[in-house]
C-alpha cells in the first residue's frame, strides 16, 4: 500500500523495513511485538519519551474539550503557552509565533530577518540543514537534499567551522575571518542575518568551533544584520550543559527557531524573537491556520512541565557524559571510528577507513546500521557522505539503555 499510495520521494530508514506500531518512552516495538531500543527518537523529535503519560493526559483532556480553533480566537492554551515558553529565553526574546514544522519556522524567520533589516543577503554554512521548504532549501549546505530547482537567492555560504574536517580545526575565530570576507566580497556589505545550527544535525551531529560564534554575531549586526539560532534539534536541554544550544557558546540571537521535540512529537514549532523584530509581521495581515492549535499547545506546555520535573536537562548532562565516555572508549578498541563528538544526547560517531586520510566508511556504516537494528537498537545516521550515526534518544535514557547501546556497537563493529 505504501509503494502504491504514497510519494516516491518516501525513503525506508533500513534496508529490510521495521513497522513500528507501538512506543512507549525509550522503547519501540514491531508489529510482531519486538522491542527496540530508540536511538534516533523519531528524529530527535520524541524529547520526553514515546507515548509520555503526562503529555498524553495532557492532550486527551484538551481533545476532549476543543481540537482546533485559531489564534482569531481568545484561547487560554496559546496564550500561556507562548508565557511558559518565552520565560526560558535569555534576554529580549519574549514574543513567540507558532506554526506546524521547523522549515515553516526557518522560512518565517528569513522572512521577518529580510523585513526588519530592509536588506535581502543571508548568511549560512556548508554542512546545514534547516528544512525543505523552497525558501529553506536555499539554505541547505548539502546537495543531497537539493532539488535542481532555483533555489537561494541572496544566500551564501561559508566554511563550515567542523573540528574534525575542518582546515582549522576547533579554532573558531579562524573560520570566522571567512565570513567577515563574505560580506565585503559576496554581498553589498550589508546583510538581513547569519542562520545556524549550534551543532548541525543531519550533517551527522558536528559542533560548532568553539569560540566561533561570538565572533560571526559581531560581524553580522556590524553588517546591519540579526542572528538566527536554528534550535529545532538542540533545544529543550537536550545538550544537557544548557537548555538552548547557543548558550554554549554564550550568545543571544536575536530570532530563534524551534520544532522537533517542543511537541514530543505532534506537528508543532515556533518562532521566538524581540518584540521589535516581531512587529515587522503586523505591517500586513498574517496567518496561520493550525499555529497555536490548542490540543498541540497542550503538549508544549505538557513538555516544559515534564522537563523541569524530571530533571531532563540533568538527566542528559549525566547520561550523555557516560554515553560519550564509552563511546570513545570503543574508539580506543576500534580504529574504524574517526570521531566521537557532541553534547549530552546530542552525539554523533564518523566512521573512516583510514584515520589519517579520514575517507568516508559508507559501507561500514550501513552495514553495522542494519546490524544495530537486528540487535535491537535503532540507530540515526547523517552527514554528507553518510557515514556518521547520530545518537539522539528520547531525553529519558538512562546509563542501562547507553551500555546496551555501547555493546551492540561493539559487537556489530566487531562483526565487519
Amino acid at each position: 500500500m505504501r509503494k502504491q499510495y504514497l510519494s516516491p520521494a518516501l525513503f525506508h530508514h533500513f534496508k529490510d523495513p521495521v513497522m513500528i506500531v507501538d512506543g512507549s518512552m525509550q522503547y519501540l516495538f514491531d508489529e510482531k511485538g519486538r522491542r527496540y531500543l530508540d536511538a534516533f527518537a523519531g528524529i530527535v523529535t520524541v524529547s520526553v519519551g514515546h507515548c509520555h503519560p503526562e503529555v498524553n493526559r495532557a492532550v486527551i483532556e484538551q481533545t476532549q474539550r476543543l481540537q482546533h480553533t485559531t489564534t482569531i480566537y481568545l484561547h487560554n492554551q496559546v496564550a500561556e503557552y507562548a508565557k511558559e515558553l518565552t520565560d526560558r529565553m535569555p534576554g529580549n526574546l519574549k514574543v513567540a509565533y507558532f506554526v506546524n514544522s521547523g522549515s515553516e519556522a526557518n522560512d518565517m524567520a528569513m522572512m521577518m530577518a529580510r523585513l526588519y533589516t530592509h536588506n535581502h543577503d543571508i548568511i549560512t554554512l556548508r554542512n546545514a540543514y534547516h528544512g525543505l521548504s523552497e525558501a529553506t532549501m536555499g539554505l541547505l549546505g548539502q546537495h543531497t537534499w537539493k532539488c535542481a530547482v532555483p533555489q537561494g537567492a541572496g544566500v551564501h555560504h561559508a566554511l563550515n567551522p567542523n573540528p574534525y574536517r575542518g582546515a582549522w580545526g576547533n579554532d573558531g575565530r579562524r573560520y570566522a575571518a571567512d565570513v567577515a570576507d563574505l560580506i565585503q566580497s559576496a554581498t553589498p556589505g550589508k546583510v538581513a542575518a547569519f542562520i545556524h545550527e549550534t551543532i548541525q544535525g543531519v550533517g551527522g551531529a558536528v559542533p560548532l568551533a568553539d569560540g566561533y560564534l561570538p565572533a560571526v554575531y559581531k560581524m553580522v549586526r556590524e553588517a546591519g544584520g540579526v542572528c538566527i539560532a536554528d534550535e529545532v534539534q538542540t533545544g529543550f536541554g537536550r545538550t544537557g550543559s544548557a537548555y538552548w544550544g547557543f548558550e554554549n557558546q554564550g550568545v543571544v540571537p536575536d530570532i530563534v527557531t524551534l520544532a522537533k521535540g517542543i511537541g514530543n512529537g505532534l506537528p508543532l514549532a515556533a518562532v521566538v524573537t524581540t518584540p521589535e523584530i516581531a512587529a515587522v509581521l503586523a505591517a500586513r495581515l498574517h496567518f496561520n491556520t493550525y499555529g497555536g492549535n490548542p490540543v498541540s499547545c497542550a503538549a508544549g506546555r505538557a513538555v516544559l512541565r515534564v522537563i523541569d520535573q524530571e530533571g531532563l536537562q540533568a538527566n542528559c548532562a549525566a547520561v550523555g557524559g557516560h554515553l560519550v565516555e564509552e563511546l570513545r572508549r570503543l574508539q580506543g578498541k576500534h580504529d574504524i571510528i574517526g570521531d566521537v563528538r557532541g553534547r549530552g544526547l546530542m552525539v554523533g560517531i564518523e566512521l573512516v577507513k583510514d584515520r589519517t586520510s579520514k575517507e568516508p566508511a559508507v559501507a561500514e556504516v550501513a552495514q553495522v546500521f542494519e546490524r544495530c537494528k537486528d540487535l535491537g537498537v535503532l540507530l540515526g545516521k547523517g552527514g554528507l557522505h553518510g557515514n556518521a550515526f547520530r545518537i539522539k534518544p528520547p531525553m529519558c535514557w538512562t546509563t542501562a539503555d547507553v551500555d546496551f547501546l555501547v555493546a551492540v556497537l561493539d559487537q556489530a563493529l566487531s562483526e565487519l
